[in-house]
């Protein structure tokens, strides 16, 4: 499993209904893309939940490689390219996938939650963190969650779809406009190494 986002953040007087209607046409088409798990098309709208920005923010878990090249090289990744450049794409290897008791109902909103890994023991701490998503998975309201690292930086992110509103404290919060899931099912739960 690999992770992968892209923040767009959008001016501060930004008609977010464009965003909407955008996700509301072209969302469905990724409904069936080969090696996706999901793709969440999430924002955040200024002064909502409290976020400060406007920003579209969408969030992926690829089953494979090769689906995520053949979307980042292929027209998916272009249609953003063309209309609002190209943004950075952060990357991390996924560590561990769960299905929440809320799998079956829609999901509304997401969290992500970035911490450093500053252990001298970086196994035991992954082990700690893995541990942690697990007992996290049983929350009400969870949909699904993932454990994903970025070893340039070493960041552990833990991200939450959620049916309910999250609790306080779970990071930052972004509205979900669509989820695609065309292998969702095939994503691996548990640990991923």
């Amino acid at each position: 499993m690999h992770a992968m986002r892209y923040a767009i953040t959008l001016p501060a007087d930004y008609d977010m209904g464009i965003i909407r209607a955008r996700v509301a046409g072209k969302g469905p088409i990724l409904d069936t893309f080969p090696g996706l798990g999901l793709k969440s098309y999430l924002i955040r709208e200024r002064g909502v939940a409290g976020s400060p920005v406007n920003q579209y923010a969408p969030f992926y878990l690829w089953r494979t490689t090769r689906g995520m090249n053949d979307f980042l090289w292929g027209k998916g990744f272009q249609g953003i390219c063309n209309d609002f450049g190209r943004p950075v794409v952060q990357h991390w290897t996924g560590l561990a996938f769960e299905h929440g008791p809320a799998s079956a109902m829609a999901p509304t909103t997401a969290t992500t939650e970035l911490s450093s890994l500053c252990s001298p023991e970086p196994g035991a701490a992954v082990e700690a963190a893995v541990a942690a998503l697990q007992t996290h998975a049983t929350t009400p309201g969870v949909h699904s969650t993932a454990l994903a690292l970025d070893p340039r930086t070493w960041e552990l992110l833990r991200y939450t779809l959620w049916t309910t509103e999250p609790p306080a404290g779970t990071g930052v919060t972004f509205q979900v406009l669509h989820l695609s899931r065309p292998e969702l099912k095939d994503l691996p739960t548990g640990r991923h190494w």
